[in-house]
């Protein structure tokens, strides 16, 4: 009977052994265009925030307490990169986002975003270094939002590189709406710089007296996802409306997005109005917005990969709040087409990326966060 037990426990122990090494799948999902499959790619990542694939195959996420990690050959590497700056994790400020370099393949540059402290309180700040192994080599800041705060909430934030390597970095209005519409203040902006920091001859408020010479546009309440476009290579991005008016924008030069005069949302818990209403001249009206109920939009990508051929050109977002993925198709700047997907299945999607690969990557914002990857059934690709 002893030997009995012992085998049943040695095939049992075999079996949860094997079950570990393999990829996790959810259920076949079946979509308006695709029929795919959810797979676990890493677990165990402590409310991840950002995401960005490395030539070699690897990837680096971004965990918001302040870790930034390696995963290669889908195993997440233990020991996390050093040589970070010193991030503060207070509120939905942390380490945030992750990007590469254009050139990283020669110059190994990482810039990552992330809420510090300084005088007057924390706000968001981006920093670079060279990726040497495991960690962080020749770390400097190339950006402070001034002034900062005490307030927890609202700090962007989204890296992006236009094709002519300038970088965008998203903020938020730190939950001081007026903020928005101040140009001697970061917050509630979108910033453009060169890859060093330094400030463009072009951005459009340079040689205006009494503006931050880094914004690019004004008029933002939370902006948390940005994308370039495949074929325009214009800046897109989506921001956190009040209570409903979540938005997607094309980010222009010297463009007012209206926050807080303009607002598709209302007071939370009240239903009132907030400014002037949805629309005032001289300020843009968004392509797309989500009403009455906010989906707390985070994370967004265009697909151009070769798996899932009739999701070429759509946009994806996904969604905090709502707990799902978005597919929306766009006629130029008209939806045509919204599919909300894996409601509720994933939990809170913090990040929406598409892989050098051709398939989707997303990250699950918890405290025990996965990477997870979709992949289309047989004979789909």
């Amino acid at each position: 009977m002893a030997i009995l037990r012992f085998q049943v426990g040695l095939i049992f122990g075999v079996f949860f052994l094997l079950a570990s090494m393999c990829p996790a799948t959810a259920e076949t999902v079946t979509s308006q265009k695709h029929r795919f499959r959810v797979v676990t790619v890493v677990e165990g990542l402590e409310h991840p925030w950002g995401l960005t694939f490395l030539p070699d195959g690897g990837m680096l996420v971004t965990e918001r307490p302040g870790r930034l990690r390696l995963i290669r050959e889908g195993s997440l590497d233990p020991q996390p990169v050093e040589g970070l700056p010193a991030i503060a994790a207070k509120g939905q400020g942390g380490l945030l986002d992750v990007a590469l370099h254009p050139d990283f393949a020669q110059n190994k540059l990482v810039y990552v975003s992330y809420a510090a402290a300084g005088e007057g309180g924390i706000g968001t700040e981006v920093a670079r270094g060279r990726l040497i192994g495991h960690r962080l080599e020749e770390v400097q800041t190339i950006f402070r939002l001034q002034p900062k705060s005490d307030r927890g909430i609202h700090f962007g934030s989204r890296l992006v590189f236009d094709r002519a390597g300038y970088l965008f970095i998203t903020l938020g209005d730190r939950g001081e709406m007026a903020r928005a519409q101040q140009g001697d203040d970061h917050a509630g902006s979108v910033i453009r710089l060169h890859d060093d920091g330094r400030v463009p001859a072009d951005n459009p408020f340079k040689s205006l007296s009494g503006w931050k010479p880094e914004i690019y546009s004004i008029g933002h309440r939370n902006v948390q996802g940005a994308a370039l476009h495949p074929q325009t290579g214009e800046l897109w991005a989506h921001e956190h409306g009040p209570q409903g008016g979540d938005e997607i924008n094309i980010i222009r030069a010297g463009n007012n997005y209206g926050w807080p005069v303009i607002t598709y949302g209302v007071n939370y818990g009240l239903g009132t109005r907030i400014g002037m209403g949805t629309h005032q001249e001289g300020m843009i009206q968004p392509l797309h917005t989500w009403v009455p109920t906010s989906i707390a939009p985070s994370g967004m990508t265009f697909y151009e990969g070769d798996r899932f051929v009739r999701w070429r050109g759509d946009l994806f977002v996904g969604a905090l709040r709502e707990q799902m993925l978005v597919r929306l198709r766009f006629d130029g700047t008209r939806v045509v087409e919204e599919e909300h997907l894996l409601k509720e299945a994933l939990g809170r999607i913090r990040d929406v990326r598409s892989g050098p690969d051709g398939y989707l990557y997303l990250l699950t914002d918890h405290r025990k966060g996965a990477l997870v990857r979709l992949e289309p059934l047989g004979g789909e690709e």
